[in-house]
């Protein structure tokens, strides 16, 4: 999601002469010189009538941050995918297990990552990345659950979004996750705070348009986490969905709560078929 959403309301009152449209580029991302990133591709069927191509984020920015996310010794978020692995060995918690006791080697977890968030038959519930790490501290480890969006837990996802680049988004919306599917599809078109701004006003309506300068994306979320220049830091999924809910003037939802568990589900169905790209560098 994009943080200008409350500066695409404030231009929209001084008339739209401000924003400017200027198309995604065309370049191929190629991992380290070896892996093809898919970073655009016909849209799910569920997008019918609302795009024909899905576009990735990365396509919308220019040319430096496009080449440094290209290499991983250039990608400053692949500094705390490391950090993650020198601790996925470390034993914690009262079963005294380390991650890599149950689930082998990082690069042995590819297949999780496009698959989240999905629905957890056990738990009854659909369940983010996130929320699977801390049942997995809890329940096997016997350690204490991280914070939803903290530095360990946020690294962690860096690092199994790493070892996913290139496999396709291919999250499940049917069955028992499409309630909240659907849920999380309403609060996309739903108006919040102040300036009564949806998500949908900047990444349907407007995606592709210049503010200021910044790039309005599609809102795609394969990217995640992500690496932004503007605060130097890696960035999670839902601290972004809560940055854009807050700069519409609205009380904004909790990182790890039903609202943004069932809108991470929505917005990141949405890029099925884009590949896996975090941790990624944006603007």
């Amino acid at each position: 999601m994009n943080g200008l959403a409350w500066m695409f309301g404030a231009v929209s009152l001084v008339g739209a002469g401000a924003v400017a449209l200027a198309d995604p580029v065309e370049d191929t991302l190629v991992l380290n010189g070896e892996t093809e990133i898919v970073t655009r591709t016909a849209a799910p069927e569920h997008l019918d009538g609302v795009f024909d191509e899905v576009i990735s984020g990365w396509l919308y920015r220019e040319d430096e941050t496009r080449v440094m996310q290209a290499d991983d010794f250039d990608n400053p978020g692949m500094i705390f995918a490391e950090l993650a692995r020198d601790a996925w060995s470390v034993a914690e918690g009262s079963e005294g297990k380390s991650c890599a006791d149950c689930h082998g080697e990082p690069e042995d977890m590819a297949e999780v990552r496009p698959h989240y968030p999905k629905w957890n038959e056990e738990a009854g519930e659909v369940r983010t990345l996130e929320m699977q790490i801390n049942a997995c501290r809890e329940d096997q480890m016997g350690a204490e659950p991280w914070k939803y969006n903290g530095g360990d837990m946020v690294n962690m996802t860096a690092l199994l979004s790493s070892v996913s680049r290139g496999l396709p988004v291919s999250v499940a919306i049917d069955g028992p996750a499409q309630s909240t599917w659907e849920q999380g599809k309403e609060m996309y078109y739903t108006r919040y705070g102040q300036l009564e701004l949806a998500c949908a006003n900047c990444h349907e309506d407007n995606n592709g348009r210049m503010i200021r300068a910044d790039h309005l994306s599609q809102g795609h979320i394969n990217g995640f986490p992500t690496y932004r220049l503007k605060n130097t830091k890696l960035n999670a999924v839902q601290d972004r969905f809560k940055g854009c809910v807050r700069d519409t003037r609205a009380e904004t939802f909790a990182p790890g709560s039903p609202e943004f568990v069932a809108l991470e589900l929505y917005v990141a169905s949405r890029g099925n078929g884009l590949s896996v790209e975090g941790p990624s560098v944006r603007n």
